[in-house]
Formats: C-alpha cells, sequence, structure tokens
C-alpha cells in the first residue's frame, strides 16, 4: 500500500492544531526515522572499520587491556544500535500500518513532543511511568 511520498515544508514540525498522525506527521516521523537509521548504520561501518584496522598486536599489556577494553564497549554500544535499529523498523512499520503514535497499553495518541524526541517510543509518558514504577517494585522483590 505503498502511497505517494508527501512533501514537507521547510522547517515543518508536528503542531497540536492539526489532526493527529496526519498524513503530514507520519511522514515527518517516517522521515525523521529514516534519517535516525542512516545516521547509525553509517557510524557502525566507521566503527567495524576500526575494529579491523586496529588488528595488530600491541606488545605491551596495559595497551593490550586497554584496547580489548575499548573494543568491548564499542561491541556493547553496537549491540544497543542493533536493537534501536529493530525498534525503528518496528516504528516504520507501524507508521505503515496507521499504528504509529498510539500508545500500546491505553490506544491513546503519543503526545507529539514525545514522539519528537522519542520517536521509537510505544508508550504514552503516563503508560511508561507506570511500567517502570511496576518494574521497580518487582526489582526490589
Amino acid at each position: 500500500m505503498e502511497s505517494e511520498p508527501i512533501e514537507l515544508p521547510a522547517g515543518y514540525r508536528p503542531s497540536e492544531d492539526e489532526p493527529f498522525m496526519s498524513e503530514r506527521q507520519k511522514e515527518y516521523f517516517r522521515l525523521k526515522l529514516i534519517a535516525w537509521k542512516e545516521d547509525i548504520l553509517r557510524e557502525s561501518k566507521s566503527t567495524l572499520s576500526n575494529l579491523q584496522a586496529d588488528q595488530g598486536a600491541l606488545p605491551d599489556i596495559a595497551d593490550r587491556a586497554s584496547t580489548e577494553t575499548d573494543r568491548s564497549l564499542e561491541l556493547r554500544a553496537r549491540d544497543r544500535q542493533r536493537k534501536l535499529i529493530s525498534k525503528i523498523d518496528s516504528a516504520l512499520r507501524r507508521i505503515e500500518e496507521d499504528a504509529y503514535g498510539y500508545c500500546e497499553a491505553t490506544g491513546e495518541p503519543i503526545s507529539l513532543a514525545r514522539l519528537d524526541a522519542r520517536p521509537v517510543a510505544t508508550l504514552s509518558l503516563e503508560a511508561q511511568e507506570r511500567h517502570e514504577r511496576k518494574e521497580r517494585v518487582h526489582r526490589d522483590d
């Protein structure tokens, strides 16, 4: 169900005085998510090149330990980014299915400000806070 891309005016930002998840808003978030994903992929290619370039054996044990620590941190960061890409892909799917922008817990719209700050959000701020409180309670058990 590919629709014609919407042309967004320069500097367009979604606002509360237009219909929620109008075609313009969906296109705004779709473009934002795609740009974010492209940035992450570009960064990860750079990291991969750096990791491959750093293959030389370091004679000093402290240098070797430092390099291994750096690599470990890089790989953990890449793993977080891989998970983030999965969330971005999921958000893009929700846009296609007209489910984007609505809280998975309540079905209510997620605020535009929250979506602009965290475009992969699936819960409204209130539902997210409830979820985190519940997690804290279970962690304390």
